[in-house]
């Protein structure tokens, strides 16, 4: 994981019930699109110079680097959300920055908060964003609900 060279990035989110919390969160990192990989938890910076990309199919196991939030909730009709997003500086060389978020709110408040984050990120950093994308999920709790949001780094040998 160490080695390999991040030449792609791609975002992605869902929600899901589950029998017991882990459940929920596995289901909904399956709906998804990102349940059958090892997420290896990382902070918020995305390397200069990659392509973003809709999100591939990526070989069963493998240790993907990704910045990800997740909300659980028990209460039926409680109302979870989890959202990332991630900006992009005007000048390629530069690196970008991720965003996390989740909450027990709803997903319009989630992708707002993500927004402001980010735009306060780029002001400190002295940056002008070139682009911005959020991905959220939302999910009304039956009996236990997860949403899980999360932006991923790839490597070709990640891809199949």
């Amino acid at each position: 994981m160490l080695g390999k060279k991040v030449t792609k990035v791609a975002a992605t989110a869902g929600h899901a019930e589950g029998s017991t919390p882990l459940n929920a969160f596995d289901n909904a990192l399956l709906a998804a699109g990102i349940g059958n990989i090892n997420l290896v938890k990382i902070s918020s910076i995305i390397p200069p110079d990659v392509d973003i990309v809709g999100l591939p199919r990526i070989k069963p196991g493998a240790l993907i680097p990704t910045a990800y939030a997740y909300s659980t909730g028990r209460r039926p009709g409680q109302v979870i959300s989890a959202a990332v997003g991630y900006a992009l500086p005007e000048d390629r060389t530069r690196s970008g920055v991720i965003m996390e978020y989740h909450d027990g709110s709803s997903l319009g408040e989630a992708e707002r908060a993500i927004r402001q984050m980010l735009e306060e990120a780029f002001r400190v950093r002295g940056e002008t964003i070139r682009e911005l994308k959020v991905f959220a999920a939302e999910h009304r709790v039956e009996r236990i609900g997860c949403t899980v949001a999360a932006v991923t780094l790839l490597s070709e040998e990640d891809i199949l």
